[in-house]
């Protein structure tokens, strides 16, 4: 309703309902004004930010990212494949997951092969879980890139051997180890069943391979996962032309990874303000999982576990400079809420591209049966992306996280969500000026800038620290130049110790479990082939939940 409609209305009305209707109009005209002023602080605040006013950062890219790079050679340490490659030893594993959580066991898998000395089968991709996908190694990914790249690591075949000539193709035994499983855990339980079936094959494959390694191992992991998984061509050629229509829109792209789909976050069991109707269906769906006892819906909110809602990334993402002309492309599934949840984050960006948007149906046909190809679509384009940003701490999010910190230290930025949610509470009693300056402060040290986290905190293939060197020569002749934009060495330095205890704070680390589970004894022989047992050391009731949210 207008101010002139409303003063239509007060004319006409009995003087007992004039005082009403004047007090309505006065909170209708300070809602007026406070608006247009907020509107008015954005609008300058983004102006200053353009010229470079409150802040030396370029939005489009990470402060000292020149002086870091990708290194992942082997040392002279590490022998020849063929020097220590054993004759009759094969390991094979079979994956679990979705795309990205499948692509960690493969990476793992190399990496234990190698401790094992045995030779390495092509990997099993999980077709059965929650994401239902049939596709094989090969349809995803270059499996003769992969043998090759590697031959001087692992030695790594398509298939299982026959036993002599003519003879029967080995059978694996199948077993499991534990989450996080060391060196020292391999060759204690796996080597021993190895040396005698000569073929094992482990099963659940996903983070069974511990955090800590030895310097060569580490870089192994780094040569498989930033070199020796390269996308089949025909995935990679439909996303180079989404990459290529999103450059022809704009200079530079944000790419988005949401999880808003309404399991995730029903097993979040966050509550994200959409009344009863939001309680009674993610309560419905719940019920689904009889371990799922949620009993305070703020909880994990406050201690900053629960994804970023899609308006919260958008408001973020313009507090942090990034005005409404950006371009994003949204990589998600399924939205809670559809259209509706979308709607606010489309009024602050309305330059919002998916895959669904910038290609036809037929080009996209190839991949609709397949959630892992349409997944790894999404995997290239935002990784391709100026910025990445992300609402939650899935697997894809860390696994790009690490990717693009060892190609080049590209902006990355995951929220400080235990931060952010009490600045959400409070934003209706803030000016749009103090806002984002908080935002800009409670981010420090959460947008992928190097040294950002202290080498070994989190998960290797999200801090791939012992991969990125230092360029020694590049960073003294920064040291003896000018010094740009009047800032000094003591001053970055004081800027990543602060990030260092913001990470401290918000991201608390949790031990390792093969430091808190005997790894050191072999496996009894009655353990070999059978089915139900399950060594992790942090198991789920549910495993189909832990399928769902890997990703």
């Amino acid at each position: 309703m207008s101010i002139t409609s409303i003063n239509h209305v007060t004319n006409t009305l009995p003087l007992r309902s004039m005082l009403a209707w004047t007090m309505m109009r006065l909170e209708f005209q300070s809602f007026v004004f406070r608006f247009w002023l907020d509107l008015y602080a954005s609008r300058l605040l983004l102006q200053n930010q353009s010229r470079g006013g409150r802040s030396d950062r370029d939005i489009w890219t990470s402060r000292n990212s020149n002086f870091y790079y990708g290194c992942s050679n082997a040392t002279h340490k590490f022998p020849n494949v063929d020097e220590i490659t054993s004759p009759n030893k094969y390991l094979a594993i079979a994956t679990s997951g979705g795309l990205n959580q499948q692509r960690t066991g493969i990476t793992d898998a190399v990496v234990a092969a190698r401790i094992l000395n045995a030779s390495l089968v092509v990997p099993k991709l999980d077709q059965k879980s929650f994401w239902k996908d049939a596709s094989n190694f090969s349809e995803i990914f270059d499996v003769d890139w992969f043998i090759s790249f590697l031959s001087k690591d692992v030695k790594i075949i398509k298939q299982l051997p026959r036993r002599g000539k003519g003879g029967k193709t080995w059978t694996p035994s199948t077993m499991r180890v534990p989450r996080k499983c060391s060196e020292r855990c391999y060759q204690n339980r796996v080597l021993p069943v190895l040396l005698k079936r000569h073929a094992v094959q482990l099963n659940k494959f996903d983070y069974r391979l511990a955090n800590k390694l030895s310097t060569d191992l580490q870089k192994l992991r780094c040569r498989v996962n930033y070199h020796a998984l390269k996308f089949t061509d025909p995935i990679q050629k439909m996303a180079k032309k989404l990459v290529h229509r999103m450059r022809m829109r704009s200079k530079h792209y944000i790419a988005l990874h949401l999880r808003y789909e309404p399991d995730m976050l029903a097993f979040s069991g966050c509550y994200y303000g959409g009344g009863d109707k939001e309680r009674k269906e993610l309560g419905a769906i719940r019920r689904r999982w009889k371990t799922l006892h949620i009993s305070n819906p703020d909880k994990p909110r406050r201690h900053g576990r629960c994804p970023l809602t899609p308006e919260e990334v958008g408001l973020m993402l313009r507090a942090l400079g990034y005005g409404s002309d950006v371009h994003i492309y949204v990589a998600s599934g399924e939205v809670y809420g559809g259209e509706e949840t979308l709607a606010p984050l489309k009024a602050l960006f309305p330059n919002f591209y998916s895959k669904d948007t910038i290609a036809t149906k037929e080009e996209l046909e190839p991949f609709y049966s397949f959630s892992s190809r349409m997944a790894a679509l999404d995997f290239i384009v935002c990784d391709e992306s100026d910025v990445f940003v992300t609402n939650n701490n899935g697997n894809m999010a860390k696994i790009l996280a690490g990717r693009r910190r060892y190609f080049g230290h590209k902006p990355t930025i995951r929220p400080n969500a235990k931060k952010l949610y009490r600045l959400f509470l409070s934003k209706e009693n803030m000016t749009w000026g103090a806002f984002a300056s908080s935002v800009r402060t409670y981010q420090r040290g959460f947008m992928g800038e190097p040294n950002e986290v202290r080498p070994g905190r989190g998960s290797f293939h999200e801090n791939p620290h012992t991969c990125i060197c230092e360029d020694s020569q590049a960073k003294v002749k920064r040291d003896v130049g000018p010094r740009k934009y009047g800032k000094g060495i003591n001053e970055t330095r004081r800027d990543e110790v602060e990030s260092d205890a913001q990470n401290v704070e918000d991201d608390p680390e949790w031990p390792d479990t093969d430091e808190d589970e005997d790894q050191s004894g072999p496996l009894d022989n009655d353990m070999f082939n059978r089915t139900g047992v399950d060594y992790d050391a942090v198991s789920s009731e549910e495993p189909e939940l832990e399928e769902m949210l890997s990703d």
